[in-house]
């Protein structure tokens, strides 16, 4: 029989009980303990989490902006290289179109601006124009200075082209001393004949290399579009021909393609053969300018003291007046010394050949003339007491008188560097005068506007008629008369004081010359002048047709 298994008391079972919660208290409070520290370490995981995010935030934002500056940086590098390439192929463009010497558009960029313009004169139904300038001696300068000096006469030559015409327009060098001009959208045909002229006026001052004056001159040949031709090619080729019959019509004349030979020199004045010379010699210049200054002193002392009126002098200058008389006299007498000297020099002068002795030895000859006739004067004078003049009247041309006194005159303006324009009537003036006298005046106005005026001005003279007169302006910009000065200019020894300062030459007695003799001639001459600064304006007034069967007193 099988034993029965014993059944724990209660007591036993209950601390059974109490012994196992003991031990489930013990392991739920390691729990807790775990589960707490399990959170501290997560809560502490947390923190790492949120600062390695924070740190990986900043890290990515920081290397976003340094991407970002480093990709500006390299934009603006590339744009920077882009620009620099773009300048370098455009300058290089332009040199590959522009004349290496006077840096003017060359030929081909002629052409292609001469299809254009042709196009755009055709769609707007326009003219434009062509000029063809070739400069003239230019042969001359480069053989006698070199071609170095040839260079710079070309690229000042350029200069001179580009400042006379608009913006709009185009000088080219055409090759050699040859200059092409393009003249877009003209509003007439005859508008080319002023723009020629500029050009010529602008070629025209004079400018210094070392030690020579140069001149230049040019022949123009103009033709328009459409009426002489439709294609650059054609009027390229036109312009070229009437810029040889421009040379036909004498140095710094210019020419129509469709204008007659006789239509053309009827146009223009003659031009004036002094302003023609491309080349003088400084030093030549200056010595040549020294002994006109000296002669024209000592001929204008001694004509207007031979001009003073010996009834408007006091009593007590009677005395002096017979001494001066004396001493004209004497200085007659004197001045017959050099007549033979100087005819020696003229006939040595005149084997010589060369072109500039030949021109000295004119010169000398007309101031033989020119004193022979001052000593007859002076002789005169010395045995009367009228104190006046007797002139020689004939049949004159006037522009050969005007030709004689600026030749006498251009060294000084040149040496200066004066700019000096002629402007002659069309149609030949002739009138009764006498031509040394009439060249006298002209020298005295020139002399003195190129005296008073600075380096670099500008000398005009004009003449014209109106009715029975003919009137001639000499006009300066020079350093003007004051409105004191102004009623006492023609007075003997009058001068003005800041024109003292400015030139102390000569006794102030050129103009009271100028005055004698335009009276003697039945003229007028008067004087205008804004002020000090503004320059002045010298106007003779000559009557045409007088008309004497012999000599007459004056």
């Amino acid at each position: 029989m099988t034993p029965l298994r014993q059944t724990p008391s209660i007591e036993a079972q209950s601390a059974e009980a109490q012994r196992t919660l003991a031990g489930l208290k013990a392991q739920s409070n390691e729990v807790r303990a775990e589960v707490k520290e399990a959170r501290a370490h997560l809560a502490e995981l947390n923190l790492e989490v949120e600062a390695a995010e924070n740190r990986l935030e900043n890290s990515n934002s920081e290397q976003l902006l340094e991407a970002n500056q480093n990709l500006l940086l390299s934009t603006l590098r590339a744009q920077e290289d882009a620009d620099l390439c773009a300048e370098s192929l455009k300058i290089v463009s332009e040199a590959a179109s522009l004349d290496t010497l006077t840096e003017l558009p060359n030929r081909e960029l002629l052409l292609d601006r001469f299809k254009h313009a042709i196009a755009m004169a055709r769609r707007k139904g326009e003219h434009l124009a062509l000029l063809f300038v070739d400069m003239n001696h230019f042969k001359a300068i480069n053989d006698t200075l070199g071609h170095a000096v040839g260079d710079q006469v070309l690229q000042r030559a350029a200069r001179c082209l580009s400042s006379a015409v608009r913006e709009v327009d185009t000088v080219s060098r055409h090759g050699g001393d040859e200059f092409l001009i393009l003249l877009p959208d003209i509003q007439h045909p005859s508008d080319t004949v002023l723009v020629a002229r500029k050009v010529g006026s602008a070629l025209g001052m004079p400018f210094r290399i070392g030690d020579h004056i140069l001149r230049l001159t040019a022949s123009i040949g103009i033709c328009v579009y459409p009426d002489d031709g439709d294609t650059p090619e054609v009027l390229i080729d036109r312009a070229d021909a009437a810029m040889y019959r421009a040379k036909r019509l004498g140095l710094g004349s210019f020419a129509l393609h469709q204008a007659g030979t006789e239509d053309e020199a009827a146009s223009q004045p003659a031009p004036v053969v002094p302003l023609q010379q491309p080349i003088i010699h400084y030093d030549a210049v200056m010595a040549e300018y020294e002994q006109h200054a000296e002669q024209l002193r000592e001929a204008n002392e001694q004509l207007v003291l031979a001009a003073l009126n010996a009834q408007a002098l006091q009593a007590a200058a009677e005395l002096s007046q017979q001494r001066q008389k004396e001493f004209l006299a004497l200085v007659a007498h004197e001045l017959r010394n050099p007549m033979t000297p100087l005819g020696v020099a003229a006939s040595l002068l005149g084997s010589s050949n060369p072109l500039d002795l030949k021109r000295m030895q004119l010169i000398v000859e007309q101031q033989i003339t020119h004193i022979s006739r001052l000593v007859g004067d002076l002789l005169d004078l010395s045995r009367s007491s009228t104190g006046k003049l007797r002139l020689h009247f004939h049949a004159i041309d006037l522009a050969k008188v005007i030709d004689d006194a600026i030749n006498v005159s251009r060294p000084a303006m040149d040496a200066r560097l004066q700019h000096f324009r002629v402007d002659l009537p069309l149609q030949p003036v002739a009138l009764e005068a006498d031509a040394i006298r009439l060249n006298q005046i002209l020298s005295n106005l020139l002399d003195n506007a190129s005296k008073y005026t600075p380096d670099g001005g500008e000398i005009s003279l004009v003449v014209h008629t109106h009715k029975d007169e003919v009137v001639i302006h000499v006009r300066d910009n020079g350093i003007g008369i004051s409105q004191g000065a102004l009623p006492r200019v023609f007075e003997p020894f009058a001068q003005d004081s800041h024109a003292t300062g400015f030139n102390g030459q000569g006794l102030g007695i050129g103009l009271t010359v100028v005055k004698e003799l335009v009276e003697a001639h039945d003229g007028t001459v008067v004087v205008a002048s804004d002020g000090i600064g503004l320059g002045s304006e010298f106007v003779v007034t000559l009557p045409l047709n007088v008309f004497r069967e012999e000599d007459t007193a004056s």
